[in-house]
């Protein structure tokens, strides 16, 4: 009986401390005076250095709308670059305080890993990439074709399903990071990429050829990519998941980086609330009042940060699609900051 109660009593112990070191995130991201984001190893339009060394991305913008929301600047970020296959640990063993880095929302990853996803920042598919000169028009095509897959991704899994259900074959071309598995492609080490269309788009304009080659019309499964946080701190993930609504409700609203100013003299009630003039304010986050006005004065609106990384300004040139808010037919929706 009393080594039954002894156990209990330490994994109580190792639990509530697991839990209170957790809860310390915000605190912590406040006294080391930055927020240590994962990212990608490389992939245009959501997580890139550029030849400066300078990080930019759709997924790099949560990032500095995080930092700029907790410490009222959006540079104080420090970009962990990892692979697939590093992520998760890296998250739950605190080396980052936040996963910005395309990252699919589960199940299995929502409910077994510790984590909680913070919203979806980008809807996407699995879709397939083939050279042109290969003559395949369609996925049923594909039978016995030898596919680039990036280790330690839902991919891998959709991959098998979809070939499974259409009683097809293929041989797996296995990767680390999404730079080599656009190289083995690049060096004809398979005849198809299969990845998430977004990032086929982006690996498409690094190929030494890109219009050699073509993204098959397909899509076999949902991948709602978005931030990720550490379960058992509920004012961090609070944190993270307004940050992105905060961006959302700005596009909603009309207010950009270019007239967040102008907009503090707006008699409209949900304009105020967000820019931190009336209602809430940052009492329940622990933030600052104006910590929305700094999200969306430094880094921009949800509909800003699209365009300029992956949408119409960017190389890019990706639609706004179902990523478009719900009031253009999108997908795009977020709770009212009241």
């Amino acid at each position: 009986m009393m080594k039954t109660s002894l156990i209990t009593a330490a994994i109580l112990t190792v639990s509530f401390a697991g839990h209170a070191m957790a809860e310390g995130t915000l605190d912590a991201v406040k006294a080391r005076g930055v927020v240590q984001c994962g990212v990608t190893t490389g992939l245009a339009g959501f997580s890139n250095p550029d030849e400066k060394g300078n990080w930019n991305g759709l997924d790099v913008d949560l990032c500095r709308a995080v930092a700029a929301a907790a410490l009222g600047d959006a540079s104080k970020v420090k970009y962990i670059p990892l692979t697939a296959k590093e992520r998760f640990t890296a998250l739950q063993s605190g080396e980052i305080d936040v996963l910005s880095r395309n990252t699919t929302w589960t199940q299995t990853r929502d409910t077994q890993l510790g984590l909680n996803f913070a919203g979806v920042n980008y809807y996407d598919g699995q879709g397939f990439m083939v050279a042109k000169s290969l003559g395949v028009k369609s996925a049923t095509e594909l039978d016995g074709a030898a596919f680039c897959i990036q280790a330690g991704t839902t991919t891998e899994l959709n991959l098998a399903d979809y070939f499974r259900q259409n009683g097809m074959t293929y041989s797996p071309v296995v990767f680390d990071t999404s730079d080599q598995t656009a190289k083995g492609f690049d060096a004809g080490r398979c005849d198809v990429l299969t990845s998430d269309q977004s990032q086929l788009y982006a690996i498409r304009i690094k190929l030494e050829k890109p219009d050699a080659a073509m993204v098959l019309p397909e899509v076999i499964s949902k991948e709602p990519l978005g931030p990720v946080v550490r379960q058992g701190d509920d004012q961090w993930f609070n944190v993270v998941k307004w940050t992105h609504n905060a961006m959302l409700n700005a596009e909603e609203l009309g207010i950009t980086s270019e007239n967040a100013d102008e907009m503090l003299k707006s008699s409209n009630p949900n304009v105020r609330r967000l820019l931190g003039l009336e209602g809430p304010k940052g009492t329940g986050l622990g933030l600052n009042d104006d910590w929305a006005y700094q999200i969306v004065k430094q880094v921009g609106n949800y509909g800003e940060a699209f365009e300029n990384n992956v949408g119409a300004n960017s190389p890019l040139k990706v639609s706004r699609g179902i990523n478009a808010l719900w009031t253009n037919g999108g997908l795009q929706y977020a709770p009212p900051m009241r």
